[in-house]
């Protein structure tokens, strides 16, 4: 009898937050506390050298994470690499700094040992603080805190996961974002960890790398033990330690009719995004580098309805030349032709802060200098962008757009000041899109409620959902606490969205969804009956953004609208939205695994 038969099947209950099936052997790491550090005392003549070793293992932590963001924005895009940001921040911060130097100073210890008692104070704060930006600053400094202390120790990490000789199945007591990042999707089959949640760093970035992961499962890491089989459902939040042949006979199963199913959508690529009584609606995708152009031919969008410029300023020390912009903005628009490529001007402040551009940390970061107000103070920068952008719109098919508007003021300013561009480059005599057309992001409720003035100004709109959400419920998505308060259906949002279509219809112009409901399949029904004209996704969601939109029928799409606008409760309105998109495409919404 095989050895699998001879012992009991036990199944775990976690937190799905990456999606797919794996099975193998598992990979037990230690958790990062585990890690001895020494303690020991120094003579007054070798306080000097501990500062010294301390100075260099920052300087060597930061080249490692700068290299870590480098393959992240290359493999992963630049909106993921951003996280890295705050890891930066932590081996700058010089308050961290002088207080690991005066407990050397004072204390007459190793360097390790100061470190390590003054980081995990800070860490204990900030998990402490009320504010929702400092507390996930806590597993930024308990990630940096490991990788310094390794560096000070000489020590490399207990097992190498980027050199992996055979696949496996990770499982820890967590994973942090640095080591996520970077984990080889060819060896690590799937992983699972005790803590963590939907929205983690670790989560976002299992789900951009497509490993089934499951976490908040409490202590699998001290129930399993290296080699042993497992099974990782990142459907359903399990991990089935010791699965019999039944289990992966009907996992078996699901995992062909997958791969049946993911074929017929690649069948798609080329057929055109129309309903199934004739309505056309714009389908692109969401990009944030050039090299993104590869998925966007590869899944047929109809171009780039967000292209994300942040990538540029990541990771290095001089801001890019309007040169090199230039060559980035017209390298995706010539690959993409005939296809329009909408560019959205810089948005930086929120959650993606860049050391060099000396943007000060804030109470209410998302409330702050940000987007667009940045933009419209720093000048030069703002100027060097904008050139990059109309020199770039020669091949006719580039359109802008600035993040954050929140009211006409704003916008008047951004378009003077983009027409003092355009005199620039015409007494120059450089070539540009005299008819480029430029439109604003809708993500704040004053733009929406002033959206017939702003629509008076642009050529579109691009409903930015994510920020639209977060500022109307005053809710933080990354907070775990209330994340569940996050509810792109509710009744506010939904008819904010129509307001924001109804204007810009009754002023000539068309409305697009950039956000992250634009690639959630059962909200396709609900946005299109809204009046939505174009929706842009990630490209990877496309395919199935399409599927349901061509089996869509455009009169049960608007009479769906009509009621959830009527409606009190975001929960029915997802309900019925997701139901109608069941029904008309159900392989997209089939129970993808038998859960036990």
């Amino acid at each position: 009898m095989p050895e699998r038969a001879q012992q009991k099947e036990r199944v775990f209950r976690g937190i799905a937050v990456s999606a797919g099936v794996c099975r193998g052997k598992v990979l037990l790491l230690a958790a990062a506390s585990d890690v001895t550090v020494p303690q020991y005392s120094v003579p007054d003549d070798g306080v000097a050298h501990e500062i010294y070793r301390f100075e260099q293992a920052l300087a060597q932590t930061r080249q490692q994470i700068l290299d870590v963001q480098r393959k992240v924005t290359e493999g992963m895009g630049a909106e993921h690499a951003s996280i890295f940001e705050a890891h930066l921040l932590v081996l700058e911060d010089p308050m961290l700094i002088e207080e690991v130097t005066r407990h050397i100073h004072k204390n007459k210890v190793n360097v390790e040992h100061a470190f390590r008692e003054v980081a995990e104070k800070y860490a204990r704060t900030l998990s402490a603080m009320p504010d929702d930006y400092l507390r996930e600053r806590a597993a930024d400094m308990r990630d940096v805190s490991v990788r310094i202390i390794n560096n000070l120790l000489g020590r490399q990490e207990t097992v190498d996961l980027q050199h992996l000789t055979e696949p496996c199945i990770i499982i820890s007591h967590d994973l942090a974002p640095s080591v996520t990042a970077q984990l080889d999707k060819k060896m690590v089959l799937g992983f699972a960890t005790d803590i963590g949640g939907k929205t983690s760093h670790t989560a976002i970035m299992a789900r951009s790398l497509e490993i089934p992961a499951v976490v908040g499962l409490k202590n699998i890491s001290q129930k399993l033990k290296g080699g042993q089989e497992v099974l990782i459902d990142g459907f359903n939040g399990l991990v089935i330690l010791n699965p019999t042949e039944q289990t992966l006979y009907e996992y078996g199963q699901v995992q062909r009719q997958r791969l049946t199913f993911e074929d017929r959508l690649r069948e798609m690529k080329d057929l055109p995004a129309v309903t199934s009584d004739g309505v056309s609606v714009v389908l692109s995708a969401n990009v944030e580098q050039a090299a993104d152009t590869e998925s966007v031919q590869a899944v047929g969008a109809q171009g780039v309805g967000l292209f994300r410029t942040e990538y540029l300023f990541i990771n290095r020390e001089l801001l890019p030349t309007e040169e090199e912009q230039f060559t980035a903005y017209q390298q995706v628009a010539a690959t993409l032709q005939p296809h329009p490529v909408i560019i959205r001007t810089l948005d930086l402040g929120g959650d993606k802060y860049l050391p060099h551009l000396n943007i000060p940390e804030e109470m209410n970061p998302f409330l702050g200098w940000r987007a667009i107000r940045y933009c419209l103070q720093e000048r030069d920068l703002f100027r060097t962008q904008l050139r990059a952008i109309l020199r770039a719109s020669v091949e006719g098919n580039i359109r802008l757009m600035y993040p954050m508007i929140s009211g006409l003021d704003e916008l008047v300013q951004a378009n003077a000041f983009l027409d003092e561009c355009r005199a620039e480059l015409r007494k120059e005599g450089v070539a540009f899109n005299e008819n480029l057309e430029v439109g604003a992001m809708i993500e704040i409720p004053s733009a929406v409620m002033v959206a017939d003035a702003l629509a008076r100004h642009v050529k579109f709109f691009s409903i930015g959902t994510n920020d639209l959400i977060q500022y109307t419920l005053a809710v933080d998505r990354l907070n775990e606490r209330i994340a569940h308060l996050y509810e792109p259906t509710h009744p506010a949002i939904v008819r904010l969205i129509k307001l924001t279509v109804d204007a810009a219809h009754r002023n000539g112009i068309w409305a697009g969804v950039c956000g992250e409901m634009a690639g959630d399949p059962a909200l396709t029904p609900l946005l299109l009956g809204l009046g939505v004209d174009e929706l842009s996704a990630t490209p990877s969601l496309v395919p199935q953004v399409k599927y349901l939109l061509r089996a869509l029928n455009m009169a049960e799409a608007r009479e769906l609208a009509a009621s959830a606008l009527n409606c009190d409760s975001a929960t029915e309105i997802f309900t019925r939205s997701r139901e109608l998109a069941k029904k008309v495409a159900p392989a997209l919404f089939e129970n993808n695994n038998p859960a036990p």
